[in-house]
C-alpha cells in the first residue's frame, strides 16, 4: 500500500518544481507590468498637490476627474477581455500598455476641468481589460489551489508602486518644477508614461499565449501543468457562453463584494498624499516618502495572507479578517488625523487590510468560473467592482467640500469594508474553498 503513496509524493514534488519554474518566468514580468499600470493610474493623486492650485480645481472636481477613469474602464472592460481571449494575451496586453502610455503622456496638455475629465476617461478606456486580462491569463497557467499566492505576488505591484512611485512622483514634482516652462506635474505625467511604452513593446516578445507556446518548458513540464489545469476545471461550475456569466447569481454577489473592497483601495491610492499632507507634512518628496510607509505594511500582509490561504485551502476568513483590519484602520485614521505618527499607523493598518483583500478576493470567482464565461465573468466583476473607483474619490471630495471634515469619508469607507466582509460570509464555503 505504500507504493502509490510514494508515487503520489514524487508526482507532487515534481509538480511543485514545475510550477515554481512557471512562477519564476511569468510572475516577475506581470508584476513589472502592473507596477507601471498602477503608477500611471494613481499618480494623479500626486499631481493634485500642484495641479489643483495651478488649474483651480475644487476637491469635488478633482475627485470626479480621478474617478472618471473607471467609467471608461467600465464601458470597455468586457469587450477588451473577450478580445484578449480571441487574439491572445501577448498581443492584446501589449496593445493595452502602449495605448495607456500614449494617453497618460497626453495628460501634460490638461488645462481645465473639461480636458482633465476627458483625459481620465480616455486613460480608463485605454487600460480597460488589463487587470482582468492578467487574472484570466493566470487561470491559463495555475490551478485554483495555487492561485491565491500567485495573485498576491502579482498584486504586490500595488504596494511596490506606492513604495517606489510615491517618492519618485514627489521628487519629480519638486525637481522638475518650471523646467522648460512646464509645471512639475506635467513632467511627472510625461516621465512616468515612458515605461508603459517600453514594457508594452517588450511584452510582444516575452509573454506566451498559453502553456503549449512556452519554449522555456519541456514537453513533460507542459504535460504536468496541463494535467493540473484539467483536474481543476472539473470543479468549475460555470463554463459555456459569454451570457452564462451574466445569468449567474454568484457573479453578481462577487461584483458587490469587490465593489465594497475597491471603495477602500482607491480611497488610499488616490488620496494618500493628501491624507499625509493634512497631518502637517510639507514638501512633496517628504510626503512621497511617508506615503510609502503604509504600502510597506501592505506588501508584507498581502503575501502572508495569500500564502496562508493557499496552504489551508480556506478563502472566506482570509478575506474577512483583512477587510475588518481595513475598517479599523480607516476608523482610527479619522480619529488620529492630528498626529503624523499615529495617522501613519492607522493608514498602514488600512492599507494592509484593503490591499490584501484584492488578491485574495480573486480566488473566489476563479474557483467556479471556467471557459468563455470566465473571460466575461471576470471582466464583469472587475468592471462593476471598479465603479467604486469612481464613487470613492468623488465621495471623499464631495464630503470634504460639504462638511470640511476628512473624518466622515473615513467612517463611510470603514462601513463599506464591514459590509463586504459580511457578504463574503454569505458565499458557500464548499464552492470557493479550493
Amino acid at each position: 500500500m505504500s507504493i502509490p503513496v510514494v508515487a503520489t509524493e514524487v508526482d507532487l514534488t515534481r509538480e511543485n518544481a514545475v510550477f515554481r519554474k512557471v512562477v519564476r518566468h511569468i510572475v516577475p514580468f506581470l508584476i513589472l507590468c502592473y507596477v507601471v499600470s498602477y503608477l500611471d493610474r494613481v499618480n494623479v493623486g500626486f499631481a493634485k498637490l500642484q495641479m489643483s492650485s495651478d488649474l483651480g480645481f475644487s476637491e469635488a472636481a478633482f475627485g470626479l476627474g480621478a474617478g472618471l477613469f473607471f467609467i471608461g474602464y467600465f464601458i470597455f472592460e468586457v469587450p477588451s477581455n473577450l478580445i484578449l481571449q480571441r487574439v491572445g494575451a501577448r498581443t492584446w496586453i501589449a496593445r493595452i500598455m502602449i495605448s495607456w502610455g500614449v494617453v497618460s503622456a497626453a495628460s501634460v496638455f490638461i488645462t481645465n476641468e473639461a480636458t482633465f475629465y476627458a483625459v481620465r476617461f480616455l486613460l480608463g478606456a485605454a487600460e480597460a481589460g488589463f487587470y482582468p486580462g492578467i487574472i484570466l491569463y493566470c487561470t491559463y497557467w495555475f490551478p485554483s489551489q495555487r492561485r491565491a499566492r500567485v495573485i498576491a505576488l502579482f498584486m504586490s505591484a500595488i504596494p511596490v508602486a506606492g513604495i517606489f512611485g510615491n517618492p519618485l512622483s514627489g521628487w519629480i514634482l519638486d525637481a522638475f518644477h518650471k523646467v522648460g516652462g512646464w509645471q512639475g506635474w506635467q513632467w511627472m505625467y510625461l516621465l512616468e508614461a515612458i515605461p508603459a511604452l517600453i514594457v508594452g513593446v517588450i511584452t510582444l516578445f516575452y509573454l506566451d499565449n498559453g502553456v503549449r507556446d512556452a519554449k522555456w518548458l519541456t514537453d513533460e513540464e507542459k504535460d504536468v501543468v496541463e494535467r493540473a489545469l484539467a483536474e481543476d476545471a472539473t470543479h468549475q461550475t460555470v463554463h459555456g457562453k459569454v451570457w452564462d456569466a451574466f445569468r449567474e447569481p454568484k457573479v453578481w454577489l462577487m461584483c458587490f463584494i469587490y465593489f465594497c473592497f475597491i471603495m477602500g483601495q482607491y480611497a488610499l491610492t488616490f488620496w494618500m498624499p493628501t491624507f499625509v499632507e493634512s497631518t502637517g507634512i510639507k514638501g512633496n518628496f517628504a510626503i512621497g516618502v511617508l506615503s510609502a510607509v503604509p504600502f510597506l505594511a501592505a506588501l508584507v500582509a498581502m503575501n502572508l495572507f495569500g500564502r496562508s490561504s493557499d496552504k489551508r485551502r480556506e478563502r472566506r476568513w482570509h478575506l474577512v479578517i483583512p477587510s475588518l483590519m481595513g475598517a479599523v484602520g480607516f476608523s482610527l485614521a479619522a480619529s488620529w488625523s492630528g498626529s503624523t505618527p499615529l495617522s501613519l499607523i492607522a493608514l498602514s493598518c488600512a492599507a494592509a487590510g484593503v490591499l490584501t483583500c484584492a488578491p485574495l478576493f480573486w480566488s473566489l470567482p476563479t474557483a467556479f468560473l471556467g471557459g468563455t464565461a470566465a473571460a466575461a465573468g471576470l471582466a464583469v466583476i472587475n468592471s462593476v467592482g471598479n465603479l467604486a473607483g469612481f464613487v470613492s474619490p468623488y465621495m471623499i471630495g464631495a464630503l470634504k467640500d460639504s462638511t470640511g471634515s476628512a473624518a466622515i469619508p473615513m467612517y463611510v469607507l470603514a462601513l463599506s469594508l464591514v459590509i463586504g466582509a459580511a457578504a463574503v460570509l454569505a458565499t458557500k464555503k464548499d464552492v470557493v474553498n479550493r
